[in-house]
């Protein structure tokens, strides 16, 4: 059985990394259900669930990315490596998980969390100046890269309230092999993948944008 282990809200904090003088990076598991909401378009800060935003409303936030995700399980890979301890919500995600392959997600598959709440899986996240600066690890963005683990992003299709401890269920899933790992490396620089990533009509209409121009 797939879970929500925990549902992680951002604290606002100082953002030495970017010339965005905040960031919401840092966020912690809370008690009890929050609201979860499509945003809307990308440029106002807000995001999927109630109490947390965005603050580089030019790169985040929006429908596209309105929940980020990111299994336990891979979190402990990462403990195991880098010898610290890793809570939910270290990595910026709004939602840690088990029992759920988010990483082998397909792009476009659904998830249905608690009751109420169906998202979708839309994208990879893609590692910035402000996840490098925040972990402090030497080559930290070379090395999330090279394990291809980035976990998902998420649009709200239904809305409604989540808490930790609720059943995921993937109710639907696209008829293509357009995973989450797979779309990664395609856009982090394994070339020869980017025409598969064209299958999958639930990619943001930007990167679908992006992969025809590359292409040519």
């Amino acid at each position: 059985m797939a879970l929500l282990l925990s549902v992680n809200i951002g604290h606002p904090r100082p953002n030495p990394w970017k010339k965005t003088l905040t960031t919401g990076i840092d966020k912690r598991p809370v008690e009890g259900p929050v609201a979860v909401g499509a945003p809307g378009p990308r440029g106002t800060g807000a995001v999927g669930l109630a109490g947390d935003r965005v603050h580089d409303v030019e790169h985040h936030g929006g429908d596209d990315q309105a929940v980020y995700a990111y299994a336990r399980e891979d979190l402990d890979d990462w403990a195991r490596e880098l010898d610290r301890a890793l809570p939910g919500g270290v990595f910026g995600e709004n939602l840690t998980t088990t029992g759920l392959d988010v990483n082998g997600a397909l792009v476009g598959e659904r998830w249905r969390i608690g009751a109420d709440v169906l998202l979708e899986v839309s994208a990879p996240r893609i590692p910035c100046g402000t996840f490098r600066g925040w972990m402090d690890e030497t080559g930290w963005a070379k090395r999330f890269t090279d394990r291809a683990l980035p976990g998902a992003y998420l649009r709200v299709v239904e809305p409604g309230e989540i808490a930790a401890g609720d059943e995921i269920t993937v109710v639907e899933r696209p008829d293509h092999g357009v995973t989450i790992a797979l779309t990664f490396r395609a856009l982090m620089g394994e070339r020869d993948l980017l025409p598969e990533l064209l299958k999958a009509d639930a990619l943001p209409e930007g990167t679908k944008a992006g992969i025809r121009r590359k292409l040519g």
